[in-house]
């Protein structure tokens, strides 16, 4: 009789626990799929990232509005990285261990890219980083959504070498895309028998810009690459303009001032100076002409929508892909679905390769009109395929330049 007790009682509690487990896996479905934003709020990159923070929510509602995913919401968790690579560290450690985000979208610098790679490899987590970037990386845990130099920066060489002259003069922030990118274009500009003149370097947020315009004036260059990040764009302009150094004869090509922050160049002469980007809010296709009229309805009509807030955009409609062929949202079945999905954007159509998970895109060089307009002066037509690691050199070499830096 005990006997038979002890076989009912055991069947009993092997019954109430299997339905226990069954509902928790059942509510579990329903819960909401938190994903996390780190972007600068704060600080000198601000300026470039908050319209990037719009782009990513404004992707997630649109989602959320069609009915989540996999029948789940999404949860966002925005966190403030406050331009500083060590505090972008810390709260993507924070979202991983203890938001348990299924993904981040983030980053702008390469500097804080470069903090946070270790801790989401480190987790097997994912990334996805909506900027361009010069390149000489690869990671399992990054989805790459930006271009990198042979897409962006050697196109505008290779125009302004065939229309404007070959004497040019670089600028960029102190860290490492601006050093690393410069690098990319000597190997270039030698190898075509141009020449660079000068070479200057200011730290984020610089405002004084008078020994690089010195500098300017006293090699004459032809044209200017500039791979200044932030708000020192701002006065790097107005020192130009306040020195007479003008579009018509030393124009500037710029890599990493988007559409929109151009809005903030107000009494700063521009038209003749040239962005190069995959996305132009003035492209003539209906997706592109739908999609900045839902954008302006959310956020006003006066928005300007500008390439990184695409790619970024982007970004979590591929991450939802991923997500709906795994048919989960758990990081390690994403991961083996992130790549080989291509998507139809305002900007063409975009494919993440899986070889090195950089994308693939079509690439515009724009002049800036009066007002603050963008208006392509070259199309690639084609979706141009992303080297990371540029062919002047060994793969081994640049990453001994890369960890030199």
């Amino acid at each position: 009789m005990d006997k038979h007790r002890t076989f009912y009682l055991s069947t009993f509690l092997l019954i109430s626990l299997a339905t226990i487990v069954g509902i928790a896996v059942r509510f579990s479905d329903r819960l909401p799929i938190k994903v996390g934003v780190m972007h600068s709020l704060t600080g000198t990159m601000a300026i470039s990232e908050k319209g990037v923070v719009d782009a990513v929510l404004f992707a997630i509602d649109e989602i959320n509005q069609s009915g989540g995913l996999l029948g789940r919401k999404i949860e966002t968790i925005v966190k403030d990285g406050e331009s500083s690579p060590e505090k972008f560290a810390t709260i993507a450690a924070a979202l991983i261990n203890q938001d348990q985000v299924d993904v981040v979208f983030g980053c702008w610098t390469s500097n804080c890219r470069k903090a946070v790679r270790p801790i989401f490899e480190s987790h097997n987590h994912l990334l996805y980083y909506p900027l361009q970037y010069e390149g000489m990386e690869s990671s399992k845990n990054i989805i790459y959504l930006g271009e990198v130099p042979n897409q962006q920066v050697i196109p505008a060489l290779e125009l302004a070498f065939s229309t404007i002259g070959k004497k040019i003069f670089l600028v960029g922030s102190d860290y490492i895309y601006p050093r690393a990118t410069n690098e990319i274009i000597k190997d270039q500009v030698k190898q075509w028998r141009g020449e660079v003149v000068g070479e200057s370097y200011v730290e984020l947020g610089e405002t004084d810009f008078s020994s690089v315009i010195e500098k300017i004036k006293s090699t004459k260059p032809q044209v200017i690459f500039n791979t200044i990040n932030g708000d020192s764009n701002l006065s790097f302009f107005k020192a130009l303009r306040d020195n007479q150094i003008m579009p018509e004869e030393t124009p500037t090509f710029s890599f990493s001032i988007s559409e929109d922050e151009l809005t903030q160049f107000n009494g700063t002469q521009m038209a003749g100076d040239f962005l190069v980007w995959n996305y132009l809010q003035d492209l003539d296709n209906r997706f592109n002409q739908n999609f900045v009229s839902r954008f302006k309805a959310k956020y006003g009509e006066d928005r300007v929508i500008g390439n990184p807030m695409v790619s970024a955009y982007l970004g979590v409609h591929l991450w939802a892909k991923a997500v709906n062929s795994a048919k989960s949202s758990d990081v390690e079945r994403v991961l083996s679905t992130a790549t080989d999905l291509s998507i139809q954007g305002p900007s063409g159509m975009v494919y993440v390769e899986t070889a090195n998970r950089h994308t693939w895109k079509p690439i515009h060089i724009a002049k800036i009109e009066p007002g603050n307009r963008l208006k392509s002066v070259w199309f690639s037509k084609i979706p141009i395929a992303p080297k990371p690691f540029p062919e002047s050199r060994s793969r081994e070499e640049w990453l001994e330049f890369i960890e030199g830096l």
